[in-house]
């Protein structure tokens, strides 16, 4: 399982690494991972990304369609939309902005 940020891999990256820039966006290769993974892995870095930054998440796992949205709806974030890759769905979760 690979988080890409940049071309650089989180995997490489020490465990504290920071999160992104704002302009920049997290991406998570979530794919083979089954409910409830997926969503976990996503409020895990969600509360740790800056306020505006982007959290793209590769899935295969169906339930992720359902689980994504209503995570944001619970977290106040904002989900905005998805779109189909080769074999996998990739979603756009963005950490809200401060109140």
């Amino acid at each position: 399982m690979n988080a890409v940020i940049g071309t650089a891999t989180a995997l490489a990256m020490p465990a504290t690494a920071p999160p992104p820039p704002f302009d920049e966006a997290l991406r998570l290769d979530l794919r083979g991972l089954k409910c409830p993974l997926p969503v976990l892995r996503a409020q895990k870095e969600l509360a740790r990304l800056r306020p505006g930054a982007l959290l793209i998440l590769e899935c295969t796992d169906p339930m992720a369609a359902i689980d994504l949205p209503n995570l944001t709806r619970e977290t106040g974030d904002l989900y905005e939309g998805h779109h189909k890759g080769e074999g996998f769905t990739a979603y756009h979760l963005r950490k809200a902005p401060r109140p």
